[in-house]
């Protein structure tokens, strides 16, 4: 999952638990900027903050090994 595709998911789950961005920064002690620049791919945001983003919208990371083939899961979402 590229930096792009990651962010887009995030924000995504954020919006549907209509959860604003300054409320998250405050709940995370981080700025709002810092949330935009991960779900918008922009910027250089460290691997930490990205952990604590997903676990406050009751997510995970995890690493798979990466295919050169789409899952059935992203060609789905493709749609």
């Amino acid at each position: 999952m590229d930096n792009k595709t990651l962010g887009a998911a995030l924000l995504n789950i954020r919006k549907q638990k209509r959860i604003s961005q300054s409320q998250m920064a405050q709940d995370l002690n981080i700025t709002r900027v810092t949330i935009s620049a991960v779900e918008n791919a922009k910027g250089n945001v460290g691997i930490k903050t990205v952990a604590q983003m997903a676990d406050y919208l009751g997510q995970q990371l995890t690493l798979r090994e990466a295919s050169k083939f789409p899952t059935f899961e992203e060609l789905k979402n493709e749609q």
